[in-house]
Formats: structure tokens, C-alpha cells, sequence
């Protein structure tokens, strides 16, 4: 009998009107290597410079793109090795997350999610390029975030 019943949230202990997230897919959205200086990097301890964005746009009623942008370039002394330039998307719908906080799960909980399959996409372009794979350390979105919110706030301040 219980078999006959259809899937239903509610019965399955699950509240249908708490604030949830769901992962609708992720995506490389865009991906640049170039490797100009493949032969004097190959025993060098290059430097490394990592830049990072996040943009969060709504495409849905429920339903928001975050990008995740990486630009990594390394440098031996003044001679570039590599730059590397990923775009790694991610479509998230919110449910129920109220206005308040919905900038902070886009911008700090969503990179969480993107950022490993990010970093792998990194490793392992580099390595394939010729290079050690390069194993970019964690991120903290919150202080990024708290970062940019802190310059928007300084913004007016500087123009007036």
C-alpha cells in the first residue's frame, strides 16, 4: 500500500517552504592558457599571481548564475611562464532565502561549492601545459566578500 503513494515532500520529513539551495549544474564558461615560456620554466620556483572575481546574476525566477573567475599567471623573475584565465560558472536556484542574505549565499556560499571542481580545472590545465600542476590554496569567500563590501561603502565616500 505504502508503495502506491506518491513521492511527496512533506511525507518524506522534508518542509517544502525552507530556505534551501540546489546545484543545478556547473560549467566551464570560459578557458584561456598560454604557455610562452615553457622551456625556462621547467626548473624554475616561479611567482605566482592569483586574481579572483565572483559575479552573481539572476537568469530565473528562483534560479542565479555565479561566476567564479580565475586568473593565474606565473613569472620567473621578469620572464612570463604561463597565464591561465578560467570562467567556471554554476547555476544555483534559491528557495526561500530571503532578500537579506541572499547576496552573501551567491557571493560566499555558492564559491564554496564551485571553487574545488575550479581548482582541479587549474591543476590540471597547468600540468598539461607542461607545468607542475599548481594547487591553488582555499579561498576565503567571506573575507572577499566582506572585502568588496567594505570598498562599495568607501566608493561614495571617495567621490563626493
Amino acid at each position: 500500500m505504502a508503495d502506491e503513494l506518491p513521492p511527496d515532500s512533506a511525507a518524506n520529513g522534508l518542509d517544502t517552504d525552507a530556505p534551501r539551495v540546489q546545484v543545478i549544474g556547473q560549467f566551464i564558461k570560459d578557458l584561456s592558457f598560454e604557455n610562452p615560456g615553457i622551456f625556462a620554466g621547467q626548473n624554475a620556483r616561479p611567482q605566482i599571481e592569483l586574481n579572483v572575481d565572483l559575479q552573481a546574476r539572476q537568469v530565473d525566477t528562483e534560479v542565479f548564475e555565479v561566476e567564479l573567475k580565475l586568473r593565474v599567471s606565473a613569472k620567473n623573475e621578469e620572464r612570463a611562464l604561463f597565464l591561465l584565465e578560467l570562467v567556471y560558472g554554476g547555476l544555483f536556484q534559491l528557495h526561500n532565502i530571503p532578500d537579506e542574505v541572499r547576496q552573501q549565499v551567491l557571493l560566499i556560499e555558492a564559491p564554496h561549492v564551485l571553487f574545488p571542481f575550479a581548482r582541479r580545472i587549474v591543476a590540471d590545465v597547468v600540468r598539461d601545459g607542461g607545468m607542475p600542476p599548481l594547487m591553488i590554496e582555499p579561498i576565503d569567500f567571506a573575507a572577499l566578500y566582506r572585502s568588496k563590501l567594505a570598498q562599495m561603502q568607501q566608493a561614495p565616500v571617495a567621490q563626493a
